[in-house]
């Protein structure tokens, strides 16, 4: 199959405008005839939902919260990108997109990051206007910070709650069409399968996580708003509940899966502490605007620092190894998520961790705190500070922090066009769920901005142009295929039900991250690949033996919904491994130790590999099929990524 990603003909800063033109219409009057089914109420989901009702559309929105609030998205700290250059140190439209599409180590579409940037200057205003309260300058204008991957300060934020104000803004929007009857708000409320009728999506199957009931919702098309994949790795800064079931179920009814072995490992990250934690928890990646990162110059000197014979305080100057700022002086401590990543990593590697678990190395604020003050920046980080203050109980402002890099995104998601359209009519995929704007690694920022731009400017555009061809025929669950699916639901279920084994799915979940984090996390190669691959086959295999799933269907059931979600994991994990051992090349956050250069950095082979790969699923235990989905770069020369 060729992937066609629509890409609209023309000069790219041409693009979005002409193909907004392009795009058939719904008239006022018809909107009201359609129905469109939003799964998730994140940022992407919510926007979504809310920019589709205030159009005139009927909303069906889904979320397996108690409340839409409390979708992941509210999590993020640091802030959204956008490139109205208030600072005036040379921003530009132009110029995020090209650190955008550099960033992603030049894995991305050129067409999609140039769209992103256009419409994020938009998002700002659109936030603003929902009283999102952004830092403001002495003067009054909205602040900005720098974040790593680029030069200028772009970054709009809200203290360390951007994630949080956000998504307030978003469902503020939400509630207001939730009143006015244009969205029926189904929560507490899991989508277990998608309904396909003659070839396009056009309903989904849900089980009440409250009493077990399983329901069929249909819709004229549908957006999966549900993130990402992370939580695969068991350890991540994703909450518990994040799982790839909605996307998961939908790859496996034909919508292709795109680069899923892109995952992202964030720098700072709270550092594991034993095996009683079930997810980690993040440090804002603004933190390195005024913190610095070091490890002590010599083994001999972690080791004491290890046994609690010195403190970070008693190391000279000269005994500290401020290694990013050393190895990339061009842009210090804010290079990339990647690059910082595996340099902290070639600390501990190296003998020079730090913490008694020798799995740290140091973010300092001491330098700071002497140049601004205290106050200064506890204005800027006080909350953040208080967050690390309460889960370690040391203090920042007196001792540096200790961090370690974590599974934080994925980059990877389900295939979509330009239209973000998957490879089924009428399926969409927004936000995280989708692959398109990130290439192989995402900037700090970024993902806030890609969720809102997909869901408030991309598609309230690009859902009516195939609703306009589909046509206001009504969607009736009526229809074979949708007591079909719930039928398979039903029997996925009991299936699940029946394992009566003696290992918990938290257990194997456990098992199966410590595989994929060994194997397929900060550096992989070729035999280690091989290696996982056979190891998740024999744990998917003794999930489906040993599992033990309690209780029954009917009821509030956390086993039954972890073990549903555990199982797709699983099978997931496999395809990831398969993209990276099938991409042997270095890009981003996709590292194989085989294809480095002399200095240690991400060696690409864009001969070979400059393709979005694009995974369809064959049937149970078969091997999937990959297509490619060239990359062409116009406007980008594809260099030797650099930051030094």
């Amino acid at each position: 199959m060729t992937l066609d990603a629509k890409i609209p003909a023309g000069p790219i800063a041409e693009k979005w405008s002409k193909h907004k033109f392009n795009l058939k219409l719904v008239n006022p009057a018809n909107k009201r005839k359609y129905d469109i089914i939003v799964v998730g109420t994140g940022l992407a989901g919510a926007s979504a939902a809310a920019s589709l009702a205030e159009l005139g559309y009927n909303v069906k929105a889904f979320c397996f919260q108690d409340s839409p609030r409390r979708a992941h998205s509210i999590a993020a700290q640091g802030g959204i990108n956008a490139a109205k250059n208030y600072r005036n140190d040379g921003d530009s439209i132009y110029r995020l997109f090209y650190d955008t599409v550099k960033g992603g180590d030049y894995r991305s579409r050129e067409g999609n990051v140039y769209r992103l940037a256009e419409v994020s200057v938009n998002i700002i205003d659109q936030c603003v206007a929902q009283g999102v309260p952004f830092a403001r300058e002495y003067g009054g204008l909205l602040d900005n910070r720098s974040f790593g991957g680029a030069q200028v300060s772009r970054t709009f934020y809200a203290r360390g709650q951007t994630g949080q104000q956000l998504l307030l803004g978003a469902y503020s929007a939400l509630n207001r069409q939730i009143e006015a009857g244009k969205v029926k708000m189904y929560t507490r409320s899991e989508m277990l399968d998608l309904v396909m009728v003659d070839g396009k999506a056009q309903g989904i199957v849900t089980r009440n996580l409250e009493n077990g009931k399983i329901e069929t919702h249909s819709g004229h098309a549908v957006l999966l708003c549900t993130g990402g994949y992370g939580n695969v790795f068991y350890l991540s800064t994703n909450a518990m509940g994040c799982n790839v079931t909605a996307a998961w179920r939908a790859h496996k009814r034909g919508a292709f899966f795109g680069n899923p072995c892109y995952t992202q490992i964030h720098p700072t990250c709270i550092p594991v502490t034993g095996d009683h934690q079930s997810k980690l928890t993040l440090m804002s990646e603004s933190l390195r605007n005024d913190g610095r990162v070091w490890a002590p110059k010599t083994v001999e000197l972690a080791q004491k620092l290890r046994k609690g014979e010195l403190k970070a305080a008693d190391l000279k100057e000269e005994d500290r190894d401020y290694f990013l700022e050393r190895k990339y002086p061009a842009f210090g401590n804010l290079v990339p998520r990647d690059v910082a990543s595996r340099n902290g990593k070639e600390m501990v590697d190296e003998g020079r961790g730090v913490g008694t678990t020798g799995i740290a190395v140091f973010l300092d604020f001491a330098d700071a705190i002497k140049r601004l003050g205290e106050d200064a920046v506890r204005a800027k980080y006080g909350n953040l500070f208080d967050m690390y203050y309460q889960i370690t109980d040391e203090n920042p402002y007196k001792v540096p922090m200790r961090i370690y890099p974590a599974v934080h995104y994925t980059m990877g998601g389900l295939w979509v066009d330009y239209n973000l359209m998957t490879t089924i009519p009428g399926l969409y995929a927004l936000g995280e769920c989708n692959f398109s704007d990130h290439g192989a690694n995402r900037l700090g920022a970024s993902a806030l901005m890609q969720g809102l731009a997909d869901g408030y400017f991309v598609i309230p555009y690009t859902v009516g142009d195939y609703l306009a061809k589909l046509g206001p025929k009504p969607v009736d669950t009526n229809h074979p295929a949708f007591e079909q699916t719930k039928k398979e639901v039903e029997e996925r279920i009991n299936k699940l039900l029946a394992l009566k084994g003696t290992k918990t799915v938290d257990e194997i979940h456990r098992q199966l991250g410590h595989i994929m984090w060994e194997y397929c996390g900060m550096a992989r190669n070729e035999e280690g690949l091989k290696k996982a691959k056979g190891m998740i086959q024999e744990l998917r295999a003794d999930f489906w033996k040993n599992a033990i799933v309690l209780g029954e269907n009917e009821e509030f059931n956390m086993s039954l919904e972890k073990a549903g979600r555990v199982a797709d994991f699983l099978e997931l994990g496999e395809l990831m491994v398969d993209d990276a051992l099938m991409r042997k090349e270095s890009c981003g956050g996709h590292f194989r130790i085989e294809s480095q250069t002399d200095e240690g950095e991400a060696k690409r082979d864009d001969e070979n590999f400059a393709f979005v790969a694009a995974w369809e699923y064959k049937g149970d235990n078969q091997p999937e099929e990959l297509h490619k989905e060239e990359l062409v770069f116009e406007e980008v020369h594809l260099t030797q990524r650099s930051y030094k």
